[in-house]
């Protein structure tokens, strides 16, 4: 957490409120987080104007009008919020950048556990990058298509919770969502990514766009700390089909539960999967 969902949340937010205003300072209250903060941080985007906010992956991208790009990425509890030229409250003690904006408004990055990172790059080295150099397509690109989800899958032996999961087949289909979209699909996640039929692909091609497409609709799940920009939560986890509700009916589930035990929870790769196994197959 966050997903990709949410941070295409983030990102929206953030082209509503700080497109078009000058960053007149970046305030660095450490010298790293992941990774050490780039020396030039803080030289290179003073008085730049924000021309752009996009996402690539779960990566924030911020363009300057002087050809920077800021990156961020939340990590596993990171937070972007908003404060108006109103609000006189002190940074916390977990807000380690903040941007000053003209006008007083502010952007603070807050991050607990400090797995969130902010780097530089230009668009000309982006795409070589090292965050950015192995990752797949985008979920809604056109360069996403059944037949790339194919190829991606083709002969892996893998489970195919995990492969979907894999950045360099589609990006940002996290952990909630794979769930949600397996569920959608009536695929069992833990059948080998190389046994999927040229229908089921497909199938689960469109179920990876329509699950996504309803949680940034939902403004992504808010569990643990991810919140909006201004502040709100996501509620897209009242939206969850099997994600977190072990031993309990799917949708419109009409199983005896007292036979079937519900919603199953395995884990693979480290992960928490959510199943129904009587309509995943």
């Amino acid at each position: 957490m966050p997903e990709l969902p949410e941070v295409e949340t983030v990102c929206r937010g953030l082209q509503k409120s700080i497109q078009g205003k000058k960053l007149a300072r970046l305030e660095l209250r450490r010298r790293d987080m992941r990774f050490p903060f780039p020396k030039n941080l803080v030289a290179a985007t003073r008085g730049a104007v924000i021309r752009n906010i996009t996402r690539r992956a779960k990566y924030i991208l911020i363009h300057l009008d002087n050809g920077q790009i800021i990156l961020v990425h939340l990590g596993m509890s990171g937070r972007l919020v908003i404060a108006d030229a109103a609000d006189k409250t002190p940074p916390a003690k977990h807000d380690h950048v903040i941007f000053h904006l003209d006008g007083g408004m502010r952007l603070l990055f807050n991050d607990a556990r400090r797995f969130g990172l902010v780097d530089l790059a230009t668009a000309e080295i982006l795409p070589k990058h090292r965050f950015f150099a192995h990752l797949g397509p985008e979920p809604f690109d056109d360069g996403f298509t059944a037949q790339s989800l194919a190829t991606g899958l083709k002969n892996k032996k893998i489970a195919v919770k995990l492969a979907i999961m894999d950045q360099r087949v589609v990006v940002g289909v996290g952990n909630i969502y794979a769930s949600e979209a397996l569920f959608e699909a009536k695929i069992d996640p833990r059948r080998s990514a190389g046994s999927l039929s040229p229908a089921e692909v497909k199938t689960l091609w469109a179920a990876i766009r329509a699950v996504l497409t309803r949680a940034i609709a939902a403004g992504g799940s808010s569990i643990r700390d991810y919140v909006q920009t201004d502040g709100e939560l996501g509620y897209f986890q009242h939206q969850w089909a099997v994600y977190d509700k072990q031993g309990e009916k799917c949708r419109k589930c009409t199983c005896p539960l007292q036979k079937t035990g519900g919603i199953k929870k395995i884990v693979q790769g480290g992960r928490s999967t959510f199943y129904c196994p009587a309509k995943q197959k």
